[in-house]
């Protein structure tokens, strides 16, 4: 799928490249076009093995247990099958869009978290966007109706 690439941070811009990153501030000349920038479960029918452990699981919850005043959550985990958070192999970071808009960036280290994070929305848009990216096979994408 085709993305905007920031070559410091690697954040993915969706459209256009921004004149600023948004994560890492990065100038619009730090970006670079990839059509193959993440892969996404629309790519190819059926799930590998790879894809089970990389494409992000995106779930709404409507009542939020930390926030219950006007809170939406947005809960990712890596994989169907949950993705190794090794030394060698792990998520470095799980990216959180609200209709294409960056909202936040989870980092994540190896060996102590599970691959999940969740975002709290006080004001939801129409779909929820999570880009997951792990130290060996890239990026990866998913999303779904708030």
């Amino acid at each position: 799928m085709k993305g905007y690439v920031c070559k410091v941070c690697k954040y993915i811009a969706f459209d256009l490249a921004p004149e600023r990153c948004p994560v890492c501030g990065a100038a619009k000349e730090a970006f670079i076009e990839d059509v193959s920038a993440m892969r996404s479960p629309e790519e190819r029918p059926g799930e590998t093995e790879l894809e089970k452990k990389h494409i992000p699981v995106v779930a709404v919850e409507k009542i939020c247990g930390i926030v219950p005043e006007g809170c939406l959550d947005v809960h990712a985990r890596l994989g169907r099958v949950q993705h190794p958070m090794e030394a060698v192999h792990y998520i470095q970071h799980i990216d959180f869009y609200v209709d294409k808009r960056f909202v936040l960036r989870a980092h994540l280290m190896p060996e102590i978290p599970n691959p999940a994070a969740c975002l709290h929305l006080k004001r939801p848009g129409t779909r929820a966007q999570v880009i997951a990216l792990c130290n060996i096979h890239g990026a990866w994408f998913n999303e779904t109706v708030i």
